[in-house]
């Protein structure tokens, strides 16, 4: 199940292991201009969506047309709800998805290793409040009358992690994509999934290895769970959300991983 990328992906399914070598993109599937750091300044706005809690804001970018459009939360990584995020919820509300980005952290973000595992830490200490901050963003997204009523969630790295575990209670939305988060392998627990999972992984990510990946589809296989699940072996921790930490490596893999990932919103929410 992993590649070097030209690539062959991996799509297992209530069958079994499929191995399928992945097209070269077409130029209309190219990357989000931020995750090559040339974003545009953000152009949505501040939300609060949890009520009683001024200090957690989200970020909401919107698409154009009345819809019914599908909604995706996205979920941000250790250092909190930064403008590279933003960025990337733009890029999804320009392919017609109406993007909230969860703040986790209450408005606060990091800007040190130290910062950021102290943010993170504080936060998976207290696993009801991120559900309920989660409920919240997914119930304020289905009451507006744009949305087609299905959400998904896409969390990079602490955010990842914490998309798998929202999803174990997977009734609340309709797709998870993980990129290079924390993950299970007890088919028991992914047995609480019921809908596609979505993921993409370095092959040189020290802390999400490709044994543990493998481990990972074994459980959603053995709990009979369709999913995407693909390594790209040149890569690090982080290649998709910051592209351009190194673009002779991380382009390629990244745009087949942009194409897998709107290919698997379309599945899950609907064009």
């Amino acid at each position: 199940m992993r590649s070097k990328l030209a690539a062959v992906a991996v799509i297992v399914l209530f069958a079994g292991v499929v191995w399928a070598t992945s097209p070269t993109p077409p130029a209309s599937e190219r990357v989000p201009s931020a995750i090559l750091g040339e974003g545009a300044p953000p152009t949505g706005k501040d939300l609060r969506y949890v009520a009683d809690d001024p200090a957690t804001v989200g970020y909401l970018a919107e698409p154009a047309g009345a819809g019914p459009h599908g909604a995706v939360i996205l979920i941000h990584e250790w250092n909190g709800l930064v403008d590279r995020v933003r960025q990337v919820a733009d890029a999804f509300a320009a392919e017609g998805y109406v993007a909230l980005a969860a703040d986790l952290y209450a408005g606060r973000t990091g800007s040190s290793r130290e910062e950021n595992i102290a943010l993170m830490r504080e936060t998976r200490a207290d696993p009801d409040r991120i559900v309920a901050n989660l409920d919240a963003a997914a119930a304020w997204l289905r009451a507006r009358e744009d949305v087609s009523g299905k959400v998904a969630t896409i969390g990079w790295c602490f955010g990842g992690g914490v998309a798998l575990s929202y999803a174990l209670g997977g009734e609340n939305h309709e797709g998870t994509a993980i990129f290079y988060g924390s993950l299970l392998d007890d088919p028991a627990q992914m047995s609480h999934v019921h809908h596609e999972i979505y993921g993409t992984f370095a092959g040189k990510d020290k802390g999400i290895p490709p044994e543990q990946v493998e481990r990972f589809v074994a459980a959603m296989r053995a709990a009979g769970i369709p999913n995407d699940v693909h390594i790209y072996d040149d890569t690090q921790h982080g290649f998709w959300l910051y592209v351009d930490r190194d673009p002779a490596t991380n382009l390629e893999p990244a745009t087949d991983a942009w194409a897998r990932l709107k290919a698997y919103l379309r599945r899950v929410l609907g064009d």
